[in-house]
């Protein structure tokens, strides 16, 4: 059963990379063309010789983009069919629809979301290339923060579901989870690089955008592979009930 909801998976995946890829052409391309060209144009103010360019930027938001967005898709789809049974029936006896769902929504919002509310991505002109180690370093930092939050939270719901019921018990899990979550986000520094006169409606479309990628790959995969994982799960239960029947009869 988890091979073939894997195989399903990495094929939504795919999918879901694919309407993420045109999402990015029509919403995010245009914001990277606009950032880049104020970087040279800052860049020629100041007199410095612009960079090499190693890859065409016609390659970079044609088959790069493609490449990379569908490869991510498969491999994120993958881990999302593994985790998936592992949440169906343990976490919640929802039906696989709402659970594929539910999945979704709560691994954007803690491996998306919560990150980017702290460290939020910023276009080509945007951050000093010295402080880039450590900018990736906070944010993955804040990632897996914002991951071990979640696995406590659903612990912390589990546990107190029997005293307290599945609705009473889940709520405290969002509350610990968002208590954890604003501590760290005090707790680790900021970092603020934009420049004064970068025009503010760029980085505001820029980071929507890129939300707006990781929303599109994140609700595919919760509508798409739940409607996926269902018909296949009721395809099995039906075809166990006959084995059963037919083994019975004999």
């Amino acid at each position: 059963m988890v091979g073939n909801l894997l195989l399903r998976g990495m094929i939504v995946g795919v999918v879901a990379g694919l309407l993420a890829f045109g999402f990015a052409r029509v919403f995010g391309e245009p914001a990277v063309e606009h950032a880049i060209a104020l970087e040279e144009a800052a860049s020629q103010a100041k007199g410095e010789a612009p960079e090499p360019e190693l890859v065409s930027r016609e390659v970079q938001a044609g088959l790069g983009l493609f490449t990379g967005l569908v490869t991510f898709g498969a491999a994120l789809g993958g881990l999302f069919s593994l985790a998936f049974p592992f949440a169906h029936g343990r976490l919640t006896s929802l039906s696989p629809r709402a659970t594929a769902g539910l999945l979704a929504l709560a691994g954007f919002v803690t491996l998306v979301l919560v990150p980017a509310l702290k460290y939020p991505p910023n276009p080509p002109a945007v951050g000093d290339p010295e402080t880039i180690g450590l900018r990736t370093q906070l944010y993955f930092a804040m990632l897996v923060f914002s991951l071990a939050g979640a696995v406590l939270a659903v612990a912390v719901g589990k546990r107190f579901r029997p005293a307290l019921g599945v609705w009473n018990a889940a709520l405290l899990g969002v509350v610990v989870y968002a208590a954890a979550v604003i501590l760290l986000q005090l707790a680790l520094p900021s970092i603020n690089e934009v420049p004064e006169q970068f025009p503010a409606t760029l980085l505001w479309q820029f980071r929507t955008a890129s939300l707006g990628v990781q929303a599109t790959v994140w609700t595919t995969l919760g509508l798409l592979f739940g409607y996926v994982a269902e018909r296949y799960m009721a395809a099995a239960r039906t075809g166990d009930a006959r084995l059963a029947y037919s083994q019975g009869s004999r």
